[in-house]
C-alpha cells in the first residue's frame, strides 16, 4: 500500500520503475568500484585505491537511499544480482586483469551513464508532486557529474 503523501498516483509506478533502474545502475557501479579498489595496481595505486574506497562508500549509502525511495513510492525494491543485471545499463567488468587506466575509463563511462539514467526520470516528475524523488535525483546527478569530471581529469 502506498503512502498518501500527495504524489500523483498515475505517475507513482512509472517513477518507481525509473528509480529501480537508477538503483540497479548504482549498485552495479558500487560493485565494480569495490572490485577495482581491491585489484588496482601500478604507479597510481595509492591514489586510486583510496579514491575508489571513497567512491564505493558513497555509493553504498546511495544504494540504501535509492531503495528506500522506491519503498516510499509504494513499490518493492529490486535487490538480486539477476534483477540488477536485467535493469542496469552499467555492466560488470569480469576481467581480473583490468589495468588502472582502463578502470578509470570504465568508471568514467559508468558515472556518466548513471547521470543519464537519473536525468531520464526527471520528465516523469513533471506534475507528479514528488519533491522527494526530485531531491534525490538532484543529489545523485550532482555527485556523479562531479565524480565523472574528476575521473576525466585523471586521464589528462
Amino acid at each position: 500500500m502506498s503512502l498518501n503523501t500527495g504524489i500523483e498516483e498515475n505517475k507513482r509506478v512509472e517513477i518507481s520503475k525509473g528509480v529501480s533502474r537508477l538503483l540497479a545502475d548504482t549498485y552495479t557501479l558500487y560493485l565494480k568500484t569495490h572490485k577495482y579498489h581491491w585489484n588496482v595496481t601500478g604507479h597510481m595505486f595509492q591514489t586510486l585505491h583510496l579514491m575508489f574506497e571513497e567512491h564505493y562508500t558513497v555509493l553504498a549509502e546511495a544504494v540504501d537511499e535509492i531503495a528506500e525511495r522506491i519503498r516510499v513510492l509504494g513499490e518493492k525494491s529490486p535487490g538480486s544480482y539477476a534483477e540488477f543485471a536485467e535493469l542496469s545499463r552499467v555492466k560488470d567488468d569480469t576481467s581480473l586483469d583490468t589495468d588502472s587506466e582502463t578502470m578509470i575509463k570504465n568508471l568514467l563511462a559508468d558515472h556518466e551513464q548513471v547521470v543519464r539514467t537519473a536525468k531520464e526520470i526527471l520528465p516523469l516528475l513533471e506534475g507528479a508532486n514528488d519533491e522527494g524523488t526530485n531531491s534525490l535525483l538532484g543529489a545523485r546527478i550532482e555527485y556523479h557529474e562531479k565524480t565523472a569530471w574528476m575521473l576525466n581529469s585523471l586521464l589528462g
